[in-house]
């Protein structure tokens, strides 16, 4: 087990090494870098980025404007190949090229900012006068309550309903079950939420819940079960919204699963031997049938945590992780954008790790000594 976990370990370096090559080139290489906005506004030509954002400190204006900052990536070219450039001073080119970083090689600039975040330093945002580090555990607690509740709620009607369906496979249950799965599998998490908001938040019909943000204004004036009660109470839409869009996937892969293996052998020999149902089911499928299931964990949660969220976060104005990368991309924020990108893919690749570590869980009889 020990010499597994050191492998997996190693492999992490080259894999987040490549992750973060094909990045850095790709996004580097594209026009409208922040040398080009910065020009674009001294000639006037610029159009500012503002975006408004109502959440549970209210609503605020960010634009992309004024500050700049070392340390970006570029596909900006030499002083004076830039769009916007003509008619300036090419020494005020090269001094805000030298502000960004932009007077070295771009090879120079990735392993500079490598050697940055092996040290875990993310820098500064290009927008806003905040660290990343800072800026990422500001808006954390919104995606880790989006991603911790839907994840938890999937699986909690997703393996039931799959382990009944195969139960009870062609009956009347699971053909209506199976209409229900293919309606949430075809709408959207982002219709699904509009849909939310015209019947229940004041749309159309009734205002039982809350439009926006995570808590309400007098959240802090509130006793402790009136903070659990209001913080639930704004979450119930978000969270209904994005559940309906990832059960439907594991619960027909739950369902199959258990299918497989309760047309086995082993299964007609443990009713054979005068075992009851439930104890087939659960002491002996369940083990062999869920491998499948816990095998796609970290990628679910890592999925719903940072990158399924960003169109709920906007249309219920959470300003969470999703919305802060749709952000940083639109303004060109790179250390924003790099930053994030290294800590989840990081964390991504450690969950896959444990992911196959809960494989030994589920079924002791895996033995990852014995792979080579």
């Amino acid at each position: 087990m020990t010499a597994y976990i050191i492998r997996r370990l190693l492999l992490v370096i080259p894999t987040l090494l490549g992750i973060m090559v094909i990045n850095f080139f790709i996004v580097q290489t594209a026009p409208g870098g922040p040398v080009e906005q910065v020009l674009a506004r001294i000639q006037g030509t610029a159009v500012e980025a503002t975006a408004r954002i109502s959440g549970a400190g209210g609503e605020r204006t960010q634009q992309n404007q004024g500050r700049t900052a070392p340390g970006a990536a570029a596909g900006e070219g030499p002083v004076g190949t830039y769009r916007g450039a003509r008619g300036l001073d090419p020494t005020i080119v090269a001094q805000i090229e030298k502000e960004f970083g932009f007077d070295k090689p771009i090879h120079e600039r990735f392993f500079l900012m490598l050697g940055r975040y092996v040290r875990f330093d993310f820098g500064e945002s290009y927008f806003r006068s905040i660290s990343v580090i800072d800026l990422v555990l500001e808006k954390m607690p919104v995606s880790i309550s989006l991603g911790i509740w839907t994840t938890l709620l999937i699986y909690l009607i997703s393996i039931p309903l799959g382990i009944r369906k195969a139960v009870r496979d062609g009956s009347t249950f699971d053909v209506w079950t199976s209409a229900i799965v293919i309606v949430g599998n075809a709408i959207p998490s982002f219709l699904f939420a509009i849909l939310l908001i015209v019947l229940f938040a004041g749309g159309s019909f009734v205002q039982w819940f809350p439009l926006r943000g995570l808590v309400s204004e007098n959240w802090e004036s509130l006793s402790l079960f009136g903070k659990i009660a209001d913080y639930l109470w704004h979450m119930v839409l978000p969270i209904s919204a994005m559940v309906i869009g990832g059960f439907a996937g594991l619960t027909m892969l739950t369902k199959n699963s258990f299918l497989d293996e309760i047309n086995k052998q082993y299964v007609s020999t443990a009713r054979a031997k005068g075992l009851d149902e439930r104890r087939v089911l659960y002491g002996h499928v369940f083990r062999n049938a869920m491998l499948i299931v816990v095998a796609g964990f970290p990628a679910a949660f890592v999925g719903v945590l940072f990158t399924g969220s960003l169109l709920i976060e906007v249309i219920f104005s959470l300003d969470g992780l999703g919305l802060l990368g749709f952000e940083a991309a639109i303004n060109r924020d790179y250390p924003i954008m790099f930053g994030t990108l290294y800590v989840f893919g990081l964390m991504g690749l450690v969950l896959n790790i444990l992911g196959d570590l809960m494989y030994m869980v589920v079924d002791p009889r895996i033995d990852f000594e014995a792979r080579t």
